[in-house]
């Protein structure tokens, strides 16, 4: 018999099933091996309660469990303010006197990446914030414009190349992509058959190249928190309403309403507060991770699905997808949810495959 598959496969294959049918023959990959890519690059195990690249850790609470994501450079400097001391900081210690909630609200007025166990999500997986004018349906395949970094906004934009679309991914000079240092091998493969440009923002001349860019796409795709474009001199809803048919995919955390707007996530904390590692623990009593930064494959499979379903319609919009609102959606849509989380956390230690890779 056959190892599980990384739980929530099912339920993202559905979504390639949707994307593939909008392209006819496109090659696009197989859901468990988007989901398993890079912990098969790098051999990562099924992860327990430390995330398979080791970045994110849960940490006992008074009441409960924060997931807190240090995968960052200057991260730890904050770990004083969080626990409100000068001394050297212990994290064991420094979260057992406090409850659940308060550890999150402080470590994310930081700008850390931190989750709890039995949080919500904020948002819903997907919203729309502009409706633009409407063109006619489009023949043929889109131009897009990559403005995001990481795993999720490169991941939507290589399917939808994989889909037969025209991507320009643009790096800012001065703030380039992170995972072309710490992963080179996943950078490459998630860059591969696209055109870049590097631009620096912080000039006249290079926020103008953009416009242009923007103005030549179909679909444009950004990770940016919504300060960080207004202080380029974009707005992504002014740009709906002015270009018609523009789809403008914002990939967020926690989405852009309210105070989650600033909150920080990624792949392995959003994926916590989706709810998917309190389902685990509702379901085995272990706590733990689920896959490797699942919420980031899942989100870049499923916004590339809803960038393309609206720019065949030639309506433009704006669409805001929220990583863990994403995940949230995720399990509670997934039948088969219960019986792979039960075989996936017995696999913990184990490497993680993808279902084409395990043995029998």
């Amino acid at each position: 018999m056959s190892a599980p598959a990384i739980p929530l496969t099912r339920w993202a294959q559905g979504q390639l099933d949707a994307l593939a049918a909008m392209a006819p023959g496109a090659a696009l990959p197989e859901a468990g091996a988007l989901l398993a890519e890079r912990a098969m690059l790098h051999g990562l195990t099924v992860p327990g309660d430390v995330s398979c690249r080791g970045g994110c850790r849960f940490h006992r609470t008074r009441d409960g469990w924060v997931a807190l994501n240090l995968a960052r450079p200057g991260d730890r400097e904050l770990l004083p303010a969080l626990f409100h001391t000068d001394a050297p900081v212990d994290l064991a210690s420094g979260f057992a006197p406090l409850d659940e909630a308060e550890a999150v609200a402080r470590g994310r007025l930081l700008g850390m990446a931190i989750a709890g166990l039995c949080e919500r999500p904020a948002s819903p997986a997907l919203a729309t914030s502009a409706q633009g004018p409407n063109r006619p349906a489009p023949h043929r395949p889109p131009r897009v414009l990559d403005l995001s970094a990481l795993w999720a906004g490169p991941l939507a934009s290589r399917l939808l190349r994989l889909c037969g679309g025209e991507v320009v991914r643009v790096e800012s000079r001065g703030r380039e992509d992170r995972l072309r240092d710490t992963d080179p091998r996943h950078f490459h493969r998630l860059a591969e058959d696209k055109r870049s440009v590097a631009l620096d923002l912080r000039t006249a001349a290079g926020r103008a190249r953009l416009a242009q860019l923007i103005a030549q796409a179909d679909i444009v795709i950004e990770a940016a928190r919504p300060r960080a474009l207004r202080q380029l001199g974009f707005d992504a809803d002014a740009c709906v309403h002015a270009q018609p048919g523009l789809v403008w995919l914002t990939i967020t955390g926690h989405g852009i309403a309210g105070e989650a707007a600033n909150w920080v996530g990624f792949g392995d904390d959003t994926s916590v507060a989706g709810g998917l590692s309190a389902r685990l623990h509702a379901e085995t009593g272990e706590i733990g991770f689920v896959g490797d930064a699942i919420a980031d494959p899942l989100t870049g499979i499923f916004a590339a699905r809803a960038a393309l379903e609206h720019y065949r319609t030639g309506h433009g919009a704006r669409l805001i997808v929220a990583m863990s609102g994403l995940v949230g959606e995720a399990v509670a849509r997934d039948p088969h949810l219960s019986q792979d989380l039960t075989a996936w956390n017995a696999r913990r230690g184990h490497p993680v495959l993808a279902p084409e890779a395990v043995p029998c």
